[in-house]
Formats: C-alpha cells, structure tokens, sequence
C-alpha cells in the first residue's frame, strides 16, 4: 500500500534498452500536489525514467501510481489519472487544433461517443491556458513548431489528470511562453496537480518545489530546489561548470568559465 500523500513511488526500479541497463535500481517517491523537476546530463537517464512512470516501458521493480501497481491498473482509469507530454510528441498536421486537444478527453469518453458540454468546456479552457485559442480551427501543420508545443500541452491539460509527466515541456517555446508555462504549472500544483517534468534548462528547473538529479542511469539526490545540497548535486553532475545563485529571490545557473590569465 502506498503512503498517504504519495503520488508516485518507484521501488528498485531497472530498465534495459537494446539489452543494456539504462536504469539501475531507481527509488523515489513523489508527494502530492507538488512540482518535481528532473535534471541531469545528457545520457542520465532523465527521459528512460519519466517513461517508465508513464507505463511506456517495461520495467523490473515495482511502480505505484496512488495506491494501485502503475501496470496492473486498468488502462482507461489509468490515462484519467496520470498524463503524457513527451519529446517530439506527433499528431496528423491536417486535424484541427481543437481536435487534437480533444484527444486528451479521450479517457473520459464512452468508446464512440460524442464529446460533451464538459469535454467542450475543458478543451477551451486548457486552449484559453495556453494562449492557443486562436488557433482552434486552424491545422497542425500551419502551425510552427513552439505553437505547435502549446497545442500539445493544452491536450495534455484537457486530461485533467492528477498527475501530468512532462518531457522537455519547454523545446521550441521562446522565454515569455516559457514563463507563461511555469505559471500553469504553478496554477495547477495548486489544483493538487502532481507535476513531474524534465528539463534541460536548469534555471527554469530551479522554479520546481523539488529537484532529482541523475548521472547515469541512478539517483545521485533528491531534495528540495532551494536546499544548498540539491545546487551542490546538480553543480557537481555538471562537472561544476556551472554554478548556482540567488538573484532577485530566484536562483539561476551561470556558467563557469576558464579564463586564460597570461
């Protein structure tokens, strides 16, 4: 049974890809209605991991989403209550922005049944959230690529779900969307929302509650992003060519530069 409080919980967690293991023994725990980011170099495993929570991968070791095995549940309460972004996420450029947003009602609907007042209400809501509401009738492909993406989280918005995974969320977003983006998240974590994202950009993963920090293929910490440790860990991952500051009641990352002294 899992804990009170909990929305995730890995237990001894390993996955292999192509016969090689990419995750060695993960154990973590994600409480309720907080924002987790999940930082680390390229190749640590970051998008293997936010996988394997999603259900996407097989996986030994055992994952809990509430208090029910993520694998065992059955699939359609499992998409209501835990949602996807992933990198590079597709969808046919000829569907309408308000079709493919509607997608995310899906496993709120009867097999074939017609959206309702509610799905309707909840797509344009999640459309107004991301500031794609001008867009809904036109395609996919007229859209660029960081239009595209707010398209993309909208849909992953309109699942309504308690748990939202999200991998890279801010690829091809320029800053002010970027922004826009953490207040949703902010928005919804005070819904209860359970957020869990990767980034690359580390000063925007710095605005999380909580931060994970991984190096190939293991959990080297997981702290609070506002804990002096977690800067250190994620310093340290970076082979300390950054380093981490507060400005203006907000930490950032800066690069560390070797300059020549002759």
């Amino acid at each position: 049974m899992n804990a009170p409080g909990l929305a995730l919980r890995l237990h001894d967690v390993h996955v292999s890809l192509a016969e090689q293991e990419v995750l060695h023994g993960i154990d973590l725990s994600f409480l309720v209605g907080r924002w987790t980011s999940i930082v680390g170099p390229n190749g640590a495993g970051k998008s293997t991991l936010l996988k394997a929570m999603a259900g996407l991968l097989s996986v030994t070791g055992r994952i809990f989403l509430f208090d029910q095995a993520l694998m065992a549940m059955d699939r359609k309460l499992r998409a209501q209550q835990l949602s996807w972004l992933g990198q590079n996420e597709t969808a046919s450029d000829d569907l309408r922005v308000w079709d493919v947003v509607m997608l995310g009602r899906m496993p709120h609907q009867d097999w074939l049944a017609a959206p309702d007042a509610k799905d309707q209400a909840v797509v344009e809501m999640a459309l107004r959230a991301t500031q794609a509401w001008a867009w809904r009738e036109r395609s996919l492909g007229q859209l660029s690529g960081g239009e595209r993406q707010r398209v993309l989280l909208a849909r992953a918005m309109a699942v309504q779900a308690q748990v939202m995974l999200m991998d890279e969320p801010l690829a091809n977003l320029d800053p002010p969307h970027q922004v826009d983006w953490l207040e949703q998240v902010h928005c919804l974590t005070a819904q209860h929302t359970t957020v869990i994202s990767v980034l690359h950009e580390v000063s925007m993963a710095l605005h999380a509650d909580d931060m994970v920090v991984m190096q190939a293929g293991r959990v080297v910490h997981q702290g609070a992003c506002a804990d002096a440790a977690t800067h250190r860990a994620v310093e340290a991952v970076f082979d300390n060519r950054i380093a981490i500051h507060s400005l203006d009641g907000q930490w950032v990352t800066l690069p560390k530069l070797v300059r020549d002294s002759s």
